[in-house]
């Protein structure tokens, strides 16, 4: 597991993490899907519309030549009517003179078509155009999420619910491509008609013009008091979004612990609250904006009717041309049409800001902090000693509740260091100190004499392999789960790997081999296969140091043997840090460090600190209360027999039992 994901990383769902998620209310973490601070954001309308925007910076030619195509498609559009008009008028004077020169007539109806005809093919370039470059903005977009996802600490991940991260990233982003590809292009193409359109207007009639343009304020007017409370039910919206998607991700994860303890109803209520606030603000959302293009339309039918009346005064007086009237009126309706759909668009660019907010949040969490100068020049050799020593060293979830306080210790090279003690001890923090998913607060850490914080983040994980209590695998092969530890491992180093820890036996008998595919959560091979997948996954790294954090909890006590024994050849010539439970587990480490409130209380062998009476002891007689000596030792004895019954070709010896 020399080269891991963070998102891996943070699969490890640990007691003091637990515990630190406790102490967030609701509100208080940036960007908290549980507070009011989405809903607030809305506020940030314009600042969060110019940065979207900005996006479009590096395509800025590009952008400029659709704009240009977008101005030539309108000047065409808005053009057409006028010499329309013109053909109304041969028309009527013809009527009115006793001929019709159908010859002009007919120049100026091919005119029309042309003109309409080079508008359309300009619009569909610029919309061809626009695509392409929206796609390209997305992608880029994308890109920068996740290069920023693995640029967060871990800490963000635990104060984030995983559900409403992933809609940040998906939903969202999606969001602001439809209203960038969409909304954006009809809202250019609206703007620019309706300039177009007045400027001919004025043209054709200064007063009807006028008339026409009483729509104007009153349009801006609903769209301004309409468009500010649904910016805000919109940032609700997807703010709700956010906590459906998380309540949906955890019912997913958790589905067996939720028929476990029954609570299929409660889960089912909680769906049907968030659900129902979705409903709520969404309905809310949709429907204030929607209201802003039928009251806009009426404004618009009110000046229509008023210049209908007006226009065929003047025609009367002799002041306007049949034609120069029907070319206004034509004017006047597709003055409303873009308006309408600039009304229209509102909706669907306001949604995409507030989108376009929530993804700005997460952009803008703060990162982990950078390789330091010297991890460029400081390496490592390929293959370590693995000392590890602890030197005063001092951390806290947070500077108010510290955690581990002035600890120091030593491991040795090849040695196994056992860490137990009870819930919320510290003993994951502590080898997570040692892979720097988070940074401490006082003392120093060093790997072979180098401090860890003068290697870079990716050296210092390359030289460290990790198999965690909960055994994720991704969706492929099995050969290439096990090649995940280090993706340049030959076909036959993947098989060698499998052979030494106990993987082989198994995948042999499955019809595709090391070529069977599995799903993300390898629901189709048993807790102890997948265990054993993520073990030869370590094993294929060649780690220097390695971290095993409980990884025996999840099996049963005859895959328990097999386990253990593969940990055995794992661990061989390894400094390793075991993270222990199950005492029996680690009554052959070198070292056993009790931890008590993120201190170490004992330190010792297994048989010295049952000696010493103190808190190890202490925890190993609750741990086997109501056992004597004569029914623990028949319980390891039936392990035993159980390990070389499913592993007949394995070493039958007691020493691959449980508690070795």
């Amino acid at each position: 597991m020399a080269k891991k994901s963070r998102t891996q990383s943070a699969v490890a769902e640990t007691e003091e993490t637990q515990n630190f998620e406790e102490e967030f209310t609701p509100g208080e973490a940036d960007g908290d899907m549980f507070g009011n601070a989405s809903a607030k954001k809305a506020k940030h309308f314009w600042p969060s519309a110019k940065r979207l925007f900005g996006l479009i910076g590096p395509e800025k030619y590009t952008f400029m030549f659709v704009v240009l195509l977008v101005v030539g498609s309108v000047a065409l559009t808005v053009i057409a009517p006028k010499v329309l008009g013109q053909a109304m008028d041969v028309i009527f004077n013809g009527v009115m003179g006793g001929g019709i020169d159908f010859g002009h007539l007919s120049r100026l109806i091919l005119l029309v078509l042309a003109l309409y005809l080079v508008s359309s093919f300009l619009m569909w370039l610029q919309g061809f155009l626009l695509n392409g470059l929206v796609m390209r903005i997305v992608y880029k977009l994308r890109q920068d999420i996740e290069d920023k996802i693995n640029r967060l600490p871990l800490s963000y991940f635990d104060k984030q619910q995983r559900g409403d991260v992933l809609s940040r990233v998906t939903n969202d982003v999606d969001n602001i491509q439809q209203a960038l590809q969409q909304g954006f292009s009809q809202l250019v193409s609206s703007f620019l008609t309706v300039v177009g359109i007045i400027a001919m207007m004025f043209i054709v009639s200064w007063q009807l013009a006028l008339i026409a343009l009483i729509a104007l304020p009153l349009s801006g007017i609903i769209a301004g008091i309409v468009g500010v409370r649904a910016q805000k039910l919109f940032a609700t919206q997807w703010k709700s979004t956010g906590e459906l998607n998380g309540h949906i991700e955890e019912s997913f994860t958790g589905h067996e612990l939720v028929r476990i303890f029954n609570r299929d109803k409660e889960m089912v209520e909680l769906f049907d609250e968030r659900n129902e606030r979705l409903y709520n603000s969404a309905f809310k959302a949709q429907a204030l904006s929607g209201s802003i293009m039928p009251s806009m339309q009426f404004v618009s039918a009110l000046c229509y009717v008023l210049i209908a009346v007006v226009g065929a005064l003047r025609v009367t007086a002799g002041q306007l041309t049949l034609g120069d009237v029907t070319a206004f009126i034509q004017y006047s309706r597709e003055f409303s049409q873009p308006l309408g759909e600039m009304a229209g668009l509102a909706n669907m660019m306001q949604s995409g800001i507030a989108s376009a907010e929530r993804t700005f949040e997460l952009m803008d969490a703060e990162e982990e902090e950078p390789d330091s100068e010297a991890s460029a020049k400081t390496h490592l050799p390929e293959r370590t000693n693995g000392r590890v020593v602890f030197e005063g060293v001092a951390f806290g979830y947070t500077p108010e509740k510290p955690l581990i306080q002035d600890l120091s210790l030593e491991a040795e090279p090849g040695t196994t260091v056992a860490i137990v003690g009870p819930t919320g001890a510290g003993k994951t923090t502590l080898v997570n100190l040692i892979m720097r998913f988070y940074e401490l607060d006082g003392g120093r850490i060093t790997l072979d004499g180098v401090d860890i914080t003068d290697l870079s983040r990716a050296e210092l994980r390359g030289h460290v392999g990790m198999v965690l209590q909960d055994a994720f695998l991704f969706k492929g092969t099995i050969r290439e789960n096990i090649r995940y530890g280090r993706l340049d491992a030959t076909d036959d180093e993947v098989i060698e790997a499998a052979q030494a820890t106990m993987v082989d036996r198994f995948v042999r008998q499955l019809p595709e081999g090391y070529d069977t595919v599995i799903d993300e959560n390898g629901s189709s091979l048993s807790a102890g296969e997948r265990q054993l997948l993520t073990i030869a996954r370590a094993f294929i790294a060649r780690p220097s140091l390695l971290i095993l954090d409980e990884a025996t909890s999840s099996v049963d006590t005859r895959t328990e043997v097999l386990v253990q024994k593969a940990m055995q050849t794992l661990r061989q010539d390894r400094t390793s840090f075991v993270i222990a439970h199950r005492l029996s587990t680690i009554r052959d480490a070198d070292t056993i460090l009790m931890m008590e409130s993120g201190r170490i209380v004992e330190q010792g062998t297994h048989e010295e600190l049952l000696a010493r009476a103190g808190a190890y002891a202490a925890l190993h007689m609750a741990q086997f209360a109501g056992e004597d000596e004569e029914d623990e030792s028949k319980s390891e004895g039936e392990a035993v027999t159980a390990g070389s019954e499913t592993s007949a070709d394995a070493d039958n010896s007691p020493e691959v039992s449980p508690g070795s």
